[in-house]
């Protein structure tokens, strides 16, 4: 494994760093290595948008190698959003520049004591002002930074006006739209004054068997290319499956209260393929391509949005013109924002109004009307800019909700906003939601996907119903596991590789000899470590529920839905169960933690309590 570039910007002083080569082979790399790197830096007291606040960017063993999926980096630290453990994984080119330049990882330290950005080639460092394009959007920025540094082969990943202002929603975007969107990172890049960090590399990447991993690489990549799921992918985008989400019931309208919506299919993949789709765009040697290139006259070609903006901007806010979509998703691009929660957010805004809670007093004097994509642009605008009513937005769900003194009609879980794929109408997701380290991310676990029918029976999964309770838990824990797996690599969990090819490529890539149990005994590692993180970070596992919303059935439900509620609380306990973890205080039992070689975190996690916990 490459070691990391350490980066103060408070000195200007760079460094670089080993890794020892017992955290490699114990976590592989990305987010898991990311957390036993940054595990004793992370406390309750570090305020995440301070200079004493690390910032890693960190790839994987396989990152860059032309692998199934592997051109992704992933973004870690403490969330400004939640107080926990903060990792966003993100596409494109930038991380395998970042391997090319001969590092596994960027810790950003510091604060610098102006807006900078920082120009990487190779092993050469530099930092330059960036005062002249403090509060230009996300696109301006790329073009910028190129422009100046003049020369080919960079890559650039940047903050908007929303990270350089603190929102706790920030994002970090590269390339053609690629964004690190959940958990706030851009605001924790904006606390140190950094606008863009612009990589180049040359070096080779390492392998340290190339002539066995290179054609276990070319026929994972034909495998995949040809798999069912990368098809759908590749013709319709990540919204292709959205018209069968919204049949099964996954799919939520009107704040997550409202089952139908006769707009769907004007805002689903297909349509989108057939009336604006000009062109797909792919990450680095991905041959999925997952990425959408529309165009509408007389607009210029553009990114494309994927699903959970799709039903973000759509649905949830019963939106059914996929031009207005577009436009919103954009917007929340180049100011840095994240859509999931920017969404969900106005949803909640949304819903509030309508129940009167919320009048035109306190927006401004905007109508906030179901349906009204121009309001709804409006809003976007005033978050970064903290105008208004934006002021509140700006501080997420949760805190908009507690403001009007109901708390409980926020759609959220410690703190980050549920993504768009409900657990009525799969239940699996309540445990993916409740328990996930990040707070209700889906891209911890997509279980979705087992619930309607990608059971990999090689990793232990089994077949439950949909809407079953307790039974599922192992298989939520075993599915949570293979996607820490995909976490640390770092794959794309669109790549649906089974897992021995996974397990060849990462024995060829790093010279180990690991079996099934083996890499599983990783991602649970990993998923413990990020528990015990959290731990530290104040994580109250009382808070590990279902949000009002979810604990009543959809309000025009109807069929097997009409009174269907997750049966949570049995779930969550079977979960705590199958973890070996503590059912009050949610804390890894002393005998989970040592059979995974942690039991350096013990003393932490249970103080002068450890024989209670076996």
């Amino acid at each position: 494994m490459q070691p990391l570039l350490e980066i103060n910007l408070s000195n200007g002083k760079s460094r670089v760093i080993e890794i020892p080569q017992q955290w490699q082979e114990e976590f592989l790399g990305g987010a898991s290595l990311g957390a036993r790197v940054l595990y004793r830096e992370l406390n309750q007291a570090l305020d995440p948008l301070s200079e004493n606040a690390p910032l890693l960017f960190a790839v994987g063993p396989l990152s860059g190698t032309a692998g199934p999926a592997v051109g992704r980096f992933v973004v870690c630290g403490k969330s400004p959003a939640t107080g926990l453990w903060a990792e966003s994984n993100c596409g494109g080119f930038w991380g395998t520049e970042l391997r090319k330049a001969g590092f596994d990882g960027l810790l950003i330290r510091g604060k610098a004591p102006n807006p900078q950005y920082i120009v990487i080639d190779d092993d050469r460092v530099k930092i330059v002002d960036a005062s002249h394009i403090w509060g230009a959007d996300t696109y301006s920025t790329q073009s910028k930074v190129l422009s100046e540094i003049g020369e080919k082969g960079y890559r650039v990943a940047v903050i908007g006006p929303a990270g350089e202002q603190g929102i706790p929603y920030a994002l970090i975007l590269t390339d053609h739209g690629r964004v690190a969107g959940r958990t706030g990172l851009g605001a924790v890049m904006g606390g140190k004054n950094l606008k863009a960090i612009a990589i180049r590399g040359s070096k080779s990447i390492p392998i340290s068997l190339p002539d066995t991993y290179n054609p276990l690489r070319a026929e994972a990549n034909r495998n995949l290319r040809m798999d069912n799921q990368s098809l759908v992918l590749r013709e319709l985008g990540t919204a292709g499956a959205a018209e069968y989400f919204d049949y099964l019931g996954l799919m939520p309208k009107r704040y997550y209260h409202q089952r139908h919506f006769d707009g769907v299919a004007t805002v689903s993949g297909s349509y989108f393929a057939e009336n604006l789709l000009k062109n797909v765009s792919a990450c680095h040697a991905c041959v999925i391509a997952c990425g959408r290139v529309v165009q509408y006259e007389p607009e210029p070609r553009k990114k494309g949005p994927e699903y959970e903006t799709i039903v973000g901007f759509g649905p949830n806010l019963l939106i059914s013109d996929p031009i207005a979509i577009t436009e919103m998703g954009e917007l929340c691009d180049r100011l840095g924002l994240d859509s999931i929660s920017t969404s969900n957010t106005i949803g909640l805004a949304f819903y509030l109004f309508e129940q009167g809670i919320i009048k035109p007093t306190d927006t401004d004097g905007l109508i906030l009307n179901w349906g009204d994509s121009q309001v709804v642009k409006q809003l976007i605008s005033k978050i970064p800019r903290r105008e208004g009513f934006g002021e509140l937005l700006a501080q997420g769900s949760k805190r908009l909700a507690e403001t009007y003194h109901v708390p409980d009609e926020a759609v959220q879980i410690n703190g980050l906003e549920v993504a768009y794929h409900d657990p009525r109408g799969a239940s699996g997701m309540a445990l993916v939601y409740a328990t996930s380290p990040i707070g209700a991310s889906h891209n911890q676990s997509d279980y979705f996907f087992v619930e309607i029918g990608q059971v990999e029976a090689g990793i232990g999964l089994e077949v439950f119903s949909r809407l079953g309770g307790a039974e599922k838990a192992r298989n939520v824990c075993y599915h949570q596991d293979w996607r820490t797996v995909f976490n640390s690599l770092v794959m794309c969990i669109f790549a649906n590789v089974p897992p021995q090819e996974v397990i060849d490529l990462v024995n060829a890539a790093c010279g180990y000899d690991l079996d099934v149990p083996g890499l599983m005994k990783i991602g649970e590692r990993g998923w413990n470590l990020k528990r015990a993180i959290n731990l530290r970070l104040g994580l109250d596992s009382k808070n590990e529920k279902m949000p009002k919303a979810f604990r009543q059935p959809y309000e025009d439900g109807e069929g097997e839905l009409k009174d269907y509620v997750v049966p949570f609380d049995e779930m969550r306990q079977a979960y705590y169960s199958v973890r070996d973890w503590d059912f009050q205080s949610g804390r890894p039992s002393s005998r989970k933690l040592r059979e995974l070689g942690l039991e350096w975190v013990i003393p932490d996690v249970w103080g002068e309590t450890e024989e209670s916990s076996r």
